[in-house]
């Protein structure tokens, strides 16, 4: 994935932890380490999807820092076309407030319901999504975590012994069979990995 240069993240050579915090430093400490003799391969993951962060680390530190903010920049403009109908308009009339329009598949009878609505289907399906964000907020929040903990156990310890045992620990919520599970994998990884399952597992 690429990523912002204020994205936080974390790097890993081979399976030691050498930089967390804001994409940026953490570029620079993995190039760092990537040109030392004998260098064991550079992962930088993403602190909260746990997705790896590609980057070209090759050149001076001015090259690496420029290749992050052209990347950025590409990637907020193609990312979503929809985008530039978020910009406030300028002059009379009523202001956009950031509203993205995309197309919506609904059944007739959900249409109907809609159509009854104060201030219409906009309206409506705006407040039901809020409404949901907050009933869910907290199995959103455990689910996003398992996945995320997954994501990186699979990439750094998916051969280690216990593997199989933690993830389903992992997924059925259990800290202790977890953490038994995990207790003998490196130190660095059992430390970024027991942070982003805090949620799964609280």
């Amino acid at each position: 994935m690429q990523a912002a240069p204020d994205t936080r993240c974390t790097a890993f050579a081979g399976q030691h932890r050498i930089a967390s915090g804001e994409l940026r430093h953490v570029a620079l400490m993995a190039q760092r380490a990537s040109s030392a003799p004998g260098a064991a391969p550079v992962q930088i993951f993403d602190d909260r999807s746990s997705e790896q962060i590609e980057i070209d680390l090759r050149g001076t530190a001015a090259d690496l820092l420029k290749r992050l903010a052209e990347a950025s920049d590409q990637a907020a403009r193609s990312a979503d076309p929809a985008a530039a109908e978020a910009t406030p308009r300028k002059g009379p009339g009523r202001p956009r407030l950031g509203v993205i329009a995309r197309e919506v598949t609904l059944l007739p009878r959900h249409w109907q319901w809609l159509a009854t609505q104060p201030g219409g289907a906009s309206v409506a399906l705006r407040k039901l999504v809020e409404e949901a964000r907050r009933t869910h907020a907290g199995n959103d929040r455990r689910r996003e975590a398992q996945e995320s903990a997954y994501r990186f156990m699979s990439a750094m310890a998916g051969d280690a012994p216990g593997f199989e045992e933690a993830s389903r620990a992992l997924f059925a919520g259990e800290a202790s069979q977890f953490e038994e599970r995990i207790a003998a994998w490196p130190e660095d990884v059992r430390e970024h990995l027991a942070m982003l399952a805090a949620d799964a597992l609280a």
